[in-house]
């Protein structure tokens, strides 16, 4: 089941966030895109700690924009998560070898990406009141796991 999904994150801030998001991808054989800039240094040590001793397990990729990304993953299925739009994650068709992308913590998603990727954009039901969004590694967990569901029961 190696490298079963690819979770992309886009000009991530918060090292605790990436680092915990980097030991999900050592547990469950996905691969960790990271689209600079960073909020944070790659050798942090809040990132490592959070990522704990797996973090040199990471099959982890870096590029300087989203730009590079598309070039480096040409023909890529990309899946985009965010708190604006209407239709639901479980919706995603979620195929092995996709591109679930996230944005970052402070922004979400650059605006542009509304436009161009409307037809590939899903969200997480938040049926509380008065709660802007999840945490962002809580989220991806939500998402991949649901991918890792299907992938598992053959649906």
């Amino acid at each position: 089941m190696n490298n079963l999904y690819n979770i992309v994150l886009v000009k991530p801030e918060i090292p605790q966030n990436t680092g915990n998001i980097g030991r999900l991808c050592v547990n469950t054989g996905s691969r960790l895109h990271l689209i600079k800039p960073l909020g944070f240094s790659l050798d942090e040590k809040h990132l490592k700690r959070a990522g704990m001793d797996y973090w040199h397990n990471i099959d982890l990729y870096v590029y300087e924009n989203w730009e590079e990304f598309l070039e480096r993953n040409s023909g890529a299925e990309l899946y985009f998560f965010s708190t604006k739009t209407e239709r639901v994650f479980w919706d995603c068709p979620y195929s092995p070898g996709a591109f679930l992308v996230f944005g970052n913590e402070g922004h979400g998603l650059p605006e542009d990406f509304y436009e161009s990727y409307c037809e590939q954009l899903y969200t997480i039901p938040m049926p509380g009141k008065n709660v802007r969004s999840l945490n962002l590694a809580n989220s991806v967990s939500i998402v991949l796991y649901e991918g890792l569901r299907r992938e598992m029961r053959g649906v």
